[in-house]
């Protein structure tokens, strides 16, 4: 069964680049009939909060990206203290001491004479008394894995294809620290093997550590999952930003972005697949594939999402959005108006219109004719069809078309110039409130 992941620190709000993460993992699971997981990141017991946790849960599931299970890396501090034991018994983790400064002086020096900033492997000459003397003085050690320098790391990437990493340009990377707190490579590992983690999918600023993890795997002697370096998101200019889709979920909220629209348009950003309006996940998990995926920077243009976002709500029924929707509007109105919103609560707007006063905008040498037209409606059974026999009625005795036929009578009973069709406006205004908003005109 493939087994997915998305592991967010809980220290902040999701951006877009976490969304993508999270999303491409899930549809990987569901569309091999498969399980996504949450795992909390949260060792960080300083910065990680109960607030952000749920702030996490809540973006999937307003998103629609709800895990069948949650960890939380916290609770599981004993898996990791028995795997450090395990690879120190083989001698694959080793105590070194040395400070930040004292290591920082050692780059230096390495840089004075041209070689790459590489971590000595000086602790490794420690002996038990060394040890013993450091223990003595309460300097406690951090603890370094021993990479395999023996020749290249190599696996087939599900999105860059054949990939590799030289373990002997890496330092032995430090697992855990001196205050006993813990980094990310070894318990995400040990969660991975624990959890049945079959596909890590994450971005390409991870290729390295999926290099070194992949021996911490082969040590620990568990199966290394299959890996998909996803190419990480530019701005709308397509300069790399830090800060891209800072924004979180709470504020894409807020503005009125469905979340269709932030799914339809992650899933497909980077890929061959054209950027297509969806009304739900369905349609992204039956054409997921990893090899649609390119290698080349993703654009993420908030200008897009906004677009997308209207030709979303084009397309989304009455149950979608009843909850969201003025008192009193019906099925029938949201389905006139929502092919002119940008936004579900610019249906406010179009409901007023509908529904309550208008101010008319007729020009001054259309005012005849809105009359006229007025006296024409008031003789006419009113029908579903009362738009079109109307007009056509008015074409004849005017003898006006085209724009000077119809906009009059679309700024006397909207007051506005552009919208939703009259034929089905029409029906929802109301013979008495359409003929009363003509006689104002």
């Amino acid at each position: 069964m493939t087994v997915t992941r998305f592991a967010p620190s809980p220290t902040g709000a999701l951006h877009a680049g976490n969304v993508r993460t999270a999303l491409v993992n899930w549809l990987a699971a569901r569309a091999a009939g498969g399980r996504f997981l949450l795992r909390l990141d949260d060792t960080d017991l300083v910065r990680s909060t109960e607030a952000s946790a749920q702030s996490i849960r809540d973006d999937l599931a307003w998103l629609g990206l709800v895990p069948d299970a949650e960890f939380r890396q916290s609770d599981r501090f004993a898996l990791y203290e028995a795997a450090l034991a395990r690879l120190a018994a083989a001698g694959r983790v080793y105590r070194a001491y040395e400070t930040a400064p004292e290591l920082d002086l050692k780059r230096k020096v390495q840089a004075s004479r041209g070689l790459p900033p590489v971590y000595d492997r000086a602790a490794l000459q420690l002996t038990d008394a060394d040890h013993a003397r450091f223990a003595a003085e309460g300097v406690s050690p951090h603890w370094r894995f021993r990479l395999d320098t023996g020749g290249p790391v190599a696996w087939h990437d599900l999105v860059r294809g054949d990939a590799h990493v030289d373990p002997e340009s890496l330092s032995d990377p430090v697992v855990r620290r001196a205050d006993g707190s813990w980094l990310y490579m070894l318990p995400s590992v040990v969660d991975d093997i624990d959890m049945g983690v079959t596909l890590v999918a994450r971005g390409e600023d991870h290729v390295t550590n999926s290099g070194v993890q992949i021996q911490m795997f082969e040590a620990l002697d568990a199966a290394v999952p299959q890996f998909a370096h996803l190419a990480l998101l530019t701005g709308a200019d397509a300069a790399l930003s830090k800060r891209l889709g800072s924004e979180g979920v709470a504020e894409w909220r807020a503005t009125g972005i469905e979340p269709q629209a932030i799914t339809g348009l992650l899933a497909r950003l980077g890929t061959s697949h054209a950027v297509e309006p969806v009304t739900s996940l369905a349609p992204l998990v039956e054409g997921f594939d990893f090899g649609a995926f390119s290698r080349a920077t993703a654009r993420f243009d908030p200008a897009e999402l906004a677009q997308l976002n209207a030709r979303t709500i084009h397309l989304l029924d009455h149950d979608a959005v009843k909850d969201r929707l003025p008192a009193g509007m019906t099925e029938a109105a949201w389905l006139a108006v929502r092919g002119n919103l940008t936004t579900v609560a610019d249906a406010a707007d179009w409901w007023a219109v509908i529904s309550g006063e208008v101010t008319p905008t007729v020009a001054p040498e259309d005012r005849d004719y809105v009359h006229a037209a007025a006296e024409t409606l008031a003789g006419l059974q009113w029908t579903a069809e009362i738009w079109p026999a109307w007009t056509a009625a008015l074409k004849v005795a005017s003898g006006r078309k085209g724009r000077g036929l119809f906009q009059p009578l679309r700024q006397a009973l909207t007051g506005r110039d552009h919208g939703p069709e009259m034929a089905v406006l029409l029906p929802l205004i109301g013979r008495e409130a359409a003929l009363a908003r003509l006689a104002d005109a």
